[in-house]
């Protein structure tokens, strides 16, 4: 049987920072991105893409806050955002995804689903809101939108003096349609699912399920359908090729392969940094606890070296490396 993988792409493998966020630069960096996993395809993968919408959400907001001023168009809630983006995310993945299997020859079926993630209506996170979407902008613009529309924002801390909108950001508990989604990838269909942490949903006393004003973590989601999916690999494509401890400090450590207890013990003393790895190493941890083969966190470019990637297993031996190539 074909092992089935989940590839959670990082942000920088849809829009990087330094750029404007037009469709052509989307598509450039999505396709550069997606000729370096092909090979997983020529090895037989069965794969499930997953990917964040931080950014693309965010504008489609601003969007409708302008369209609001001057047209008078009904702005829209945030679970129809996230949705507009999911849809709009994974048709250019899927468009871009066929078109370089024609390139290499492959003849693989692609599939977008829209898809639903349950969350707790009562989750700390809406008391909490830290989930930064949208563009960075200045505290006067900040101020301006928080008293029209009630939006919390927060110092965004790679860019100092700029704000963002923070949204809750609930722990996922159940991927919706988890069983369409196995059973399309083990027949050999490439499925792009959960885009952007999947629309975030709760079901009422009455078992209705009604939307939820949340974005939720891509990687938790991407972790827990991993999971849902029984799939034996999952990776988490960042900008770094290896997870760090201590990163960017005086005595900061590559981390090339590590056990479920010690990752967990770096995770715990405060070694990963809250806002850009540890998210990562939570989901990572996740997927191991529940069964899963391994974790790889890597760059897309790096990822066919296995020389590169911090590699989680639940009881990581050297001389069993054999065993994850």
């Amino acid at each position: 049987m074909s092992k089935l993988a989940v590839i959670a792409l990082g942000g920088n493998a849809l829009l990087r920072n330094n750029q404007a966020g037009t469709i052509e630069e989307q598509e450039a960096n999505t396709t550069e991105t997606l000729e370096n996993l092909i090979f997983l395809v020529k090895e037989g993968y069965n794969l499930v893409f997953t990917h964040g919408n931080g950014p693309q959400v965010g504008n489609i907001l601003m969007r409708n806050d302008a369209g609001e001023k001057q047209y008078g168009i009904p702005q829209m809630p945030l679970d129809i955002c996230v949705a507009d983006s999911q849809g709009g995310i994974g048709y250019m993945i899927e468009r871009c995804l066929i078109n370089v299997l024609r390139r290499h020859k492959l003849n693989r079926n692609v599939l977008t689903l829209m898809t639903l993630t349950e969350v707790d209506p009562n989750d700390d996170a809406f008391q909490n809101p830290t989930k930064r979407i949208g563009k960075i902008m200045s505290k006067e613009e900040a101020d301006r939108l928080s008293a029209e529309k009630g939006w919390t924002f927060k110092e965004d801390k790679k860019s100092p003096g700029g704000y963002r909108r923070v949204v809750a950001s609930p722990v996922p508990r159940s991927v919706m349609n988890c069983e369409v989604v196995e059973s399309n990838a083990r027949a050999g269909t490439i499925v792009i699912a959960v885009g952007g942490g999947g629309i975030p949903v709760y079901t009422d006393k009455e078992g209705m399920v009604r939307p939820s004003e949340a974005v939720v973590d891509k990687d938790l989601a991407s972790s827990l359908l991993a999971t849902q999916i029984k799939a034996d690999d999952f990776y988490v494509l960042t900008d770094v090729p290896f997870v760090y401890a201590n990163f960017g400090e005086s005595d900061q450590e590559k981390l090339e392969f590590l056990n479920y207890a010690d990752t967990l013990k770096y995770l715990e003393a405060g070694t990963f940094g809250e806002g850009s790895m540890a998210p990562k190493i939570k989901a990572a941890l996740s997927f191991i606890e529940n069964g899963g083969r391994q974790s790889i966190i890597t760059e897309s470019k790096k990822l066919e070296d296995k020389s590169y990637g911090t590699k989680i297993t639940m009881h990581y031996d050297e001389k069993d490396l054999h065993k994850y190539d």
